[in-house]
């Protein structure tokens, strides 16, 4: 009862306060799964009438779908077994979790085989630590042996959310896998329970203190020595949704490394990235998310890369749009962003829209 809210959606009615319904993504989130953005709303014309959906796309893949006055799914989440081995001291582990119908999660565990090096070397360091690391699936409890994680902590969807165009009928979405490594570390000196002089609260990088509780937790992604996702890419992709039928329509990888390593060789990869995408009423959809410094535009019909242009630092950003004098402009922000080590910068740039 206490964190039966956790990893949840709630609906309150505005009037009043009181709590309409609400749905829980993640039961006894273990492994930082919160819902990461903001749900999105639609009207969805079906046979049976127009139905209000809402859509929460989450950093486990999966995107639930429900009714958004009586919070029944609209697309099936059945509770599903999940591993059970491992985990720590006495805390539980929740038997089953909802899997989505409409997901974008890997059908295949990785194994060894997945691991990929941008060397010889590389991949052989990746195999080994694969190996060290203790992966049975999804929601593989957290462990002081060291847990693989995929879907990662900053999750396949993240704070950007999903763009939807209501005529059309679709979405416009911009899912990654870019695994994590979540190891507890038990207290001691260097890991108190509670804040001191020598400890004070950390930031994102390292041991985090989780205080109040047994562990503490190092939590980092899984990365090659020249600091690329482990797995196989690619690790980035644009993705159409067909809201009539709930199906993927099409999916195509996106990014290039052209920043992400010291030569500037634009390898078309399928890059991890930060923020959303946007959509226009003219069917075009725009991201600036991913870990190379490019805005780029997208038929959303098709996921046909339609026009592109360099940034000047990196665009882990969620574009706008606006209209001033009868045209339409894209608005974005190149800030780039600490964590994915892209430039930095203080941009802000708009691109006006062809009449």
């Amino acid at each position: 009862q206490a964190e039966k809210f956790g990893s949840a959606l709630v609906a309150l009615d505005i009037n009043t306060g009181k709590r309409i319904w609400y749905y829980q993504t993640v039961h006894h989130d273990l492994w930082d799964m919160d819902i990461p953005s903001q749900p999105s709303l639609a009207d969805l014309k079906t046979e049976h009438g127009v139905v209000p959906a809402i859509y929460i796309p989450t950093k486990t893949g999966n995107i639930f779908a429900l009714n958004r006055r009586t919070g029944e799914l609209i697309v099936p989440a059945p509770e599903t077994p999940v591993p059970q081995q491992g985990g720590v001291g006495d805390d539980r582990l929740s038997p089953t979790q909802p899997f989505s119908q409409l997901t974008f999660q890997p059908r295949e565990r990785l194994t060894d085989k997945n691991m990929w090096g941008a060397t010889m070397f590389d991949q052989l360091v990746c195999r080994i630590m694969f190996k060290q690391l203790k992966y049975d699936g999804p929601f593989t409890p957290p462990s002081l042996q060291g847990t693989l994680v995929f879907p990662g902590n900053v999750g396949m969807f993240e704070w950007g959310g999903i763009a939807i165009d209501p005529a059309r009928q679709v979405a416009f979405t911009n899912p990654m896998g870019m695994p994590f490594i979540s190891k507890l570390i038990p207290r001691g000196p260097d890991n108190p329970a509670q804040p001191n002089d020598q400890h004070p609260p950390g930031s994102e990088f390292g041991v985090q203190p989780m205080y109040g509780t047994p562990y503490g937790v190092n939590l980092h992604p899984f990365f090659s020595p020249l600091k690329f996702p482990c797995p196989e890419p690619p690790w980035g992709f644009v993705a159409g949704i067909d809201l009539r039928t709930h199906t993927i329509a099409w999916q195509h990888k996106v990014g290039t490394t052209r920043d992400a390593t010291a030569l500037p060789l634009p390898f078309k990869l399928g890059m991890p990235m930060l923020g959303g995408p946007l959509i226009t009423a003219g069917g075009l959809g725009f991201l600036t998310a991913t870990a190379d410094n490019y805005i780029r535009a997208f038929d959303i019909t098709t996921g046909k890369n339609v026009w592109e242009h360099r940034l000047p630092a990196g665009g882990q950003s969620t574009p706008m749009s606006y209209s001033e004098g009868g045209h339409q402009y894209i608005l974005t922000n190149a800030g780039g962003h600490g964590s994915f080590h892209t430039k930095m910068g203080d941009y802000i740039i708009a691109y006006r829209l062809p009449d």
